[in-house]
């Protein structure tokens, strides 16, 4: 249990501002807003995020 335990972890930089998702076990980074201003929606389906949708304004 603990090899399989080793094997799960992945390292991120905490000094970054960012959004992550988790499928089937690989890290995702999820694309930022185009201008920096706007939205990330995650569709979740069986039980697993699948889609991400981002949109973003400009002022």
């Amino acid at each position: 249990m603990e090899e399989l335990n080793k094997q799960m972890v992945a390292q991120i930089d905490l000094m970054e501002n960012a959004v992550y998702r988790v499928v089937d076990g690989q890290l995702i980074k999820v694309t930022k807003p185009g201008t920096g201003f706007g939205e990330q929606i995650i569709t979740w389906q069986n039980n697993k995020p699948t889609h991400c949708k981002i949109t973003f304004t400009e002022k």
